[in-house]
This record gives C-alpha cells, sequence and structure tokens, in this order.
C-alpha cells in the first residue's frame, strides 16, 4: 500500500530563503522524509527554485516599509499559500498569525513557529518610544493568545519560550537552532590559527558591535572578523569612527562555507549581546557555532549562557556593556593557547553530545507525525 503525500508549505514573509532554521534545517531535514512534499514561500524578488529537494516559491519582493510588509507582502505569500492547497502549513512570522487563522477556516493543520519572545521584543526596539512599546507589546501579546490557543501547534526556540506558549497551546515543543553536525566542524591545528577573533551574525548596537569594536583598541597584535550586515548605515557609520575598527577585517555577509572558514582560522568567538530580557532568555545560534567549530566562546555573562558555558567549560563570560572586560577576554585566550585550545574541544565535544541539530530533528518529525497521522 502506498503511503499518502504529505503536502508541507512554510511560509516567511521576512526571512532570506536560505535562513538556517527555516531552511537550511527545518525545511531541508522534512525533505528527507519521502512521505514529505516541501514547500517554502518567501518573498524577495529572486523567483522560483528547487534546492535540497524544497520547492521554493517566490510571492514576490517586499516594497515599501513595515506597513506595506504586512499588507500587500502577507496577502502575497497567502495568495500562495492558497495556490499549493498543502496539508501543513507552517508559519514563521508574528504578521502570519492572521493568515494562519485563515487557513485553520480552512480545514488546514497549522503551526507557528516562535523564534523570538514578541512582546519582549517590541519592547527593546530602538525606534519606539516608551508608550508605544509599551502598548504595541501588550497589543501583541494579547493577539498572539487569541491566536496561538487555535493553531495545531506552537514550535519554539528555545525552552523559555516554550514555557510560556505551554501555557496557551498544550501542543508547544522546542525545537533549538542548534548546529549541524559536521558542517562547521574543522581540524586546523591551533598554531596555525591567526592571532584572530570572529564576530558572526546580524550586526547591531544592541548586539554589542561597539563595545566589540572599542575591546580591539585594547588588545594587542590581534584582529577582529566581523561577518554579517549591519542593521542600519548610521550603525556602521558609528562603528566606523570607534577607537578600535583600524583592527577590522569587515567581510560583510557570509554564506555557510564562508563562516566554516572564517571559524576554522579563527581563535574565538564573540556573542556579547547586550542584558535585555530578550536576549538573557535566548539560547544565540552563533555559541553553538563557535562550540561545534572548536573554537572558546566569549558570551555574555547572564545566567542561562553562564550555565552553558561554565558546565561545558568552553569560554570565557564578561559584561557586554564593558569593553575593558572584553579585550581582557581577548587577550587571554590569544596568549594562552592551551587553555583556549582545551575550552574549543570541550565545546565541539558539548555540542556532539547534547548541543546539534539531530537531536532536534527528532523532535521536528514526531511532531509532525503526530499532526499527520491525526489527519490521516
Amino acid at each position: 500500500m502506498t503511503s499518502k503525500l504529505i503536502k508541507i508549505a512554510h511560509l516567511t514573509s521576512v526571512h532570506p530563503r536560505y535562513d538556517t532554521r527555516i531552511f537550511v534545517k527545518e525545511c531541508s531535514s522534512l525533505a528527507e522524509i519521502a512521505e514529505h512534499s516541501v514547500s517554502l514561500i518567501v518573498a524577495d524578488g529572486l523567483g522560483d527554485e528547487v534546492k535540497n529537494n524544497v520547492a521554493i516559491i517566490d510571492a514576490g519582493a517586499r516594497t515599501g516599509g513595515r506597513l506595506s510588509r504586512i499588507t500587500r507582502t502577507v496577502s502575497a505569500v497567502y495568495g500562495k499559500a492558497l495556490e499549493l492547497d498543502a496539508d501543513v502549513y507552517h508559519l514563521h512570522d508574528p504578521e502570519l498569525m492572521p493568515i494562519g487563522l485563515k487557513l485553520k477556516k480552512r480545514g488546514k493543520t497549522v503551526i507557528f513557529d516562535a523564534h523570538e519572545d514578541l512582546p519582549k521584543q517590541i519592547l527593546g526596539k530602538p525606534y519606539l518610544n516608551k508608550a508605544a512599546k509599551i502598548i504595541l507589546s501588550k497589543a501583541s501579546e494579547m493577539y498572539e493568545r487569541y491566536a496561538c490557543r487555535r493553531f495545531d501547534a506552537i514550535v519554539t526556540a528555545t525552552p523559555y519560550i516554550r514555557e510560556k506558549f505551554l501555557r496557551i497551546n498544550p501542543q508547544t515543543v522546542d525545537i533549538n537552532n542548534f548546529p549541524i553536525l559536521g558542517e562547521l566542524s574543522n581540524d586546523t591545528p591551533w598554531d596555525v590559527k591567526k592571532n584572530e577573533v570572529c564576530y558572526i551574525g546580524g550586526i547591531a548596537k544592541i548586539r554589542g558591535i561597539l563595545e566589540i569594536v572599542e575591546a580591539m583598541s585594547h588588545t594587542r597584535n590581534v584582529r577582529l572578523n566581523l561577518a554579517g550586515s549591519f542593521e542600519s548605515s548610521q550603525t556602521h557609520l558609528l562603528s566606523s569612527r570607534t577607537p578600535g575598527w583600524d583592527k577590522v577585517n569587515e567581510l560583510g555577509f557570509l554564506g555557510r562555507a564562508g563562516i566554516a572558514d572564517l571559524l576554522s582560522r579563527s581563535k574565538a568567538g564573540l556573542v556579547t549581546l547586550h542584558p535585555t530580557q530578550n536576549y538573557m532568555d535566548a539560547l544565540p545560534v552563533k555559541m553553538f557555532e563557535y562550540m561545534a567549530a572548536g573554537i572558546p566562546v566569549i558570551a555574555s555573562d547572564f545566567p542561562l549562557w553562564r550555565s552553558i558555558v561554565e558546565t561545558a567549560e568552553c569560554g570565557v563570560l564578561v559584561d557586554p556593556l564593558d569593553p575593558d572586560d572584553i579585550a581582557k577576554a581577548i587577550e587571554y585566550l590569544i596568549t594562552h593557547p592551551y587553555e583556549a585550545e582545551k575550552m574549543g574541544q570541550n565545546g565541539k565535544k558539548a555540542v556532539m553530545d547534547i548541543y546539534n541539530w539531530e537531536c532536534e530533528k527528532r523532535k521536528l518529525f514526531a511532531l509532525y507525525s503526530q499532526l499527520t497521522s491525526k489527519g490521516a
């Protein structure tokens, strides 16, 4: 007897088509199963394609500001979603919740993927005044609760967010952004590596870029490899005018192969995000990617992060608002190669044993199996 083909559609109006969580991990993993037909609807204007057995469908480039994105772009994504007539719709952006409710009314199975705690994220938006932050945060919390209790399941990016959503929807599971085993691993001898540290990811003031650059001015014979896109031209300008910028190699956005190469020649990875509630309760992807690559982490001293770094003995904790503290951590790891290499090996082992995508993938498969067997 031939198994029924299950049509799965992942939807995003914001993220890039090759987003690590959405495409590289979730969609590509689900497409490994023969009974799954997996599509990913994006809105980038780059056209349709098939990659990793995932059909990427373009709803058209985003135009205009935020209002346009949550009206025209979301409407275009919904149109493509209806054309697909999938069995399961997996939504990745809060602005897609309304179309999730529409799809539910059509009898579809709907999953919402909470990458972040939206109400707390709004409270950290620098472009909103205090009153607007509070009002929008409360409104988003109310709508989130209304919509998410009606969806078939909630997927969260961290255990902390899972605990919040379990009070809204009992069918909630955390699928953490842990590295894919082997993707970033390397065997570069420590004495061949350059005196370089790296930062990989979105570059923003709230993510500590100004403190990192200033820290470089307090180091000797060390360079910072900066890989990622700046949040704004203003942040880029401020960074370039900060003492220490002359020790920065600005590399721009790198693909996965470029990131792997960069990590292979670095002696430490920085993840010194500011102490906002949204970050303090998060599990930063880059920290685990540094660990997977076998390099020590220099991380913000948050309770959750401390429990990981100290237990694994894989790095140095710092005050993310203190450039001098960050500089001391960099100097220590550069001038103590034996200790730095040992921390890197410890982090790599922790990823191999615990913090890896293979473990998370099994949870994703179990959720889909449960949901699709219900509708069989």
